[in-house]
């Protein structure tokens, strides 16, 4: 009798899979109040649109679309270009990390959301709709593909997550290499009870605000 060697690992998909789904949807029906206030909020001091969609590489490299409340400015893309075009030093930072400490696109509302990750919140209907998984590397562009070099074929192996190791490991205190490494490391060697540990330790990791710009 032929023996299935890929049976364990299917079974441990499947159970992700449901964990994600199920959690995703008790969590979204329990934020119902809070998304309506925060959609209001939006609404009340930056105006529309109220989240934005960007184009994210997923599982099997497959892009999707990563859901957000808006926290930049509606002309980011100019702003960030004309930001750094006038400071050279910022468009390292911004090469080397794709992030910025200060960044111009920002609105003063939009930085107390991602400090505090409320404005991340949407993104459980991507879980549910099986785009991303609760934990896992962290959704990037696909100009980000070029920095994960020969490991990018293992980013592209699991679902990106909604946390994961690099958000509670300092975030962007975390520089590029090192959040390439824990996502390769994750993706060799990660569990359902791992995912359960990570996602107990985002919590703090969140309040803490470590990292988070």
């Amino acid at each position: 009798m032929q023996i299935d060697e890929e049976a364990p690992q299917r079974l441990s998909t499947l159970m992700k899979r449901t964990f994600d789904a199920v959690i995703a949807l008790v969590g979204l029906l329990a934020l119902v109040p809070l998304i309506v206030m925060m959609i209001a909020l939006l609404y009340l001091i930056q105006g529309r649109p109220i989240f934005i969609c960007h184009r994210r590489i997923g599982k099997d490299g497959v892009l999707f679309p990563c859901l957000k409340f808006r926290t930049m400015v509606t002309n980011a893309e100019e702003a960030l270009r004309r930001y750094l075009a006038a400071n050279p030093s910022e468009r390292a930072e911004w090469l080397a990390t794709r992030k910025l400490k200060n960044d111009p696109r920002i609105t003063p509302f939009g930085a107390i959301l991602r400090k505090s990750s409320l404005d991340e919140i949407p993104q459980l209907i991507n879980v549910f709709l099986g785009h991303m998984s609760f934990v896992g590397p962290r959704p990037i562009v696909s100009s980000e593909a070029e920095l994960y070099g020969v490991h990018f074929v293992d980013y592209i192996r699991v679902r990106p997550g909604l946390t994961g190791p690099w958000q509670i490991s300092g975030r962007n205190d975390v520089s590029y290499n090192a959040r390439v490494e824990l996502d390769v490391r994750y993706v060799n060697e990660h569990t359902l009870w791992s995912d359960i540990i990570i996602m107990a330790k985002t919590v703090p990791a969140v309040l803490k605000a470590r990292g988070s710009y």
